[in-house]
């Protein structure tokens, strides 16, 4: 059997299993056209590794094609078609920190609003109406970037407040309930969006010209708004506020405002993880970055157990 033959089967496996697997099926299909004829028996470490340190791969993109073959050829071992893993060890540089979220403030939210309609100027891609709205569902219902990307008209239930969130992070769909208020600032956008439709199945977002909105179009646009509405932080290009720090932000303002409340922040917690999409308290902890007001809220809560009911 040929190697991509071989890879084929792996990549059905795995789908088989219920994994989504798009982005590892893509390296071992590469990795099966840059080896091409050479049986699997035949494949060299040194092959592995003009394939990972092919030019223009960043650091990031080497380390996950690594682990994917590492995994394959591990599962080629533990099936008896090869006797060893010919992946070789790569002793990796010690990656850089990962960025800290960037925490918006309410009047950052605003500004960021206020500048949408000079930030879509005929030239943009995207009209002020889209983007307004996208970055709604982003902060107020703490959807991911590609989630709100990929919303359907279907997906929306204005009637009963709740949006169908599917191909999420984890391959699951959840339903995401609306606040009345957001629920009211969108429905004039899908009101728009459902007249517009010759037919059903559409997407949410578009840009002008009627095609799907893309990632790349979104994210053009928003650095456009973020330097109009003059949010940034020190660093370079890459340590800037994104659009995915709004969905952080919304994390670390609803437990702010639980504290403020005397809500049971412990007994809340995994529902906000639930509401995120997150596959257990780890990934909700990830978002909870420790800003100077949440900080704050949590050591007067601290305080005043730590006083007790008795204390003046």
């Amino acid at each position: 059997m040929s190697t991509a033959a071989i890879i084929s089967n792996y990549i059905e496996h795995n789908r088989g299993l219920g994994k989504r697997f798009r982005w590892e099926a893509l390296v071992l299909l590469a990795f099966a056209r840059f080896v091409g004829d050479t049986p699997l028996h035949k494949v060299q470490p040194a092959m592995i590794s003009r394939f990972i340190d092919r030019k223009g791969s960043r650091d990031i993109t080497k380390r996950m094609n690594y682990r994917v073959l590492a995994r394959f050829f591990r599962f080629v071992v533990a099936r008896g078609r090869l006797k060893a893993s010919p992946v070789p060890v790569i002793e990796w540089k010690r990656s850089s920190p990962s960025r800290t979220p960037y925490i918006y403030s309410e009047d950052e939210l605003k500004r960021l609003l206020a500048a949408v309609p000079e930030a879509t100027s005929a030239l943009s891609h995207i009209d002020a109406e889209t983007l307004h709205t996208y970055l709604l569902l982003l902060y107020g219902a703490g959807l991911r970037r590609g989630e709100a990307r990929r919303l359907k008209i279907e997906d929306i239930d204005l009637a009963q407040s709740l949006i169908h969130v599917r191909e999420t992070k984890f391959f699951k769909t959840r339903i995401v309930p609306l606040g009345t208020s957001l629920c009211a600032a969108i429905k004039p956008y899908v009101t728009k969006r459902r007249n517009d439709l010759v037919d059903g199945g559409s997407g949410l977002f578009v840009k002008r010209s009627g095609a799907p909105l893309s990632d790349s179009a979104i994210g053009s646009a928003f650095k456009r708004l973020r330097r109009i509405a003059g949010i940034a932080r020190e660093g370079d290009a890459r340590n800037q506020p994104r659009l995915h720090d709004l969905r952080h932000s919304a994390a670390v303002h609803r437990v702010i405002a639980w504290y403020r409340a005397g809500a049971d922040v412990n007994d809340l917690l995994p529902k906000l993880a639930t509401y995120l999409g997150h596959k257990d308290l780890s990934g909700t902890q990830h978002y909870l970055t420790m800003t100077g007001e949440l900080l704050a809220e949590a050591s007067r809560r601290f305080e005043t157990f730590a006083r007790g009911p008795n204390h003046d």
